[in-house]
């Protein structure tokens, strides 16, 4: 099995990235391949809304606006078996860079109804909340609704902060094993 954990902070020393390599090493220690991607470190950029506002990505489910490095990860997500999504919670939602990347994975896939890629695959979404904590069921709400469009599985959705960190990072950690086990 592979699994890829994509991760949505500038920050690779902070909570998010805790959870992160939680991930990864949980389905690793099930037996899985697992990849993380740093989406700071890859160029992508929001949708353009190309000409009517859905250019490509309705009629060929991909997306030609923008070259820039959504096309190659686009694929990577499709090859894979499993997803892991773990984002910083920024006013109650996803990081820009995360909310850039899944709304333009949305548009590609949502629109191939139950022909798309990511139909059946299990994803794990996490909403690391820093600061105050707040904002932590949002996230996971648009997250949730981002699984249910691209007919993904809700494998679990996991809310952590600095209060609840101590043993929420071993719960991805276990829900990361246990997913990889399930298949």
């Amino acid at each position: 099995m592979k699994v890829m954990v994509i991760s949505g902070s500038p920050n690779v020393d902070g909570l998010t990235a805790r959870c992160a390599e939680a991930a990864v090493d949980g389905a690793r220690s099930g037996g899985a391949e697992a990849e993380h991607v740093l989406l700071k470190k890859l160029d992508i950029g929001s949708c353009n809304q190309c000409r009517d506002g859905w250019g490509g990505c309705r009629a060929f489910h991909g997306c030609g606006g923008r070259k820039d490095d959504f096309q190659a990860l686009h694929e990577q997500v499709k090859a894979v078996d499993a997803l892991v999504l773990v984002t910083p919670v920024y006013w109650g939602d996803l990081s820009e860079c995360m909310k850039g990347f899944t709304d333009r994975l949305r548009r590609c896939e949502a629109t191939r109804g139950d022909e798309s890629a990511l139909t059946g695959k299990p994803v794990i979404a996490v909403a690391a909340a820093g600061g105050g904590g707040g904002g932590m069921v949002s996230c996971l709400g648009s997250m949730e609704r981002w699984i249910t469009h691209v007919r993904a599985r809700r494998f679990d959705l996991i809310a952590i902060n600095r209060w609840n960190a101590a043993y929420k990072v071993d719960a991805i950690r276990a829900a990361a094993k246990a997913m990889v086990s399930e298949s």
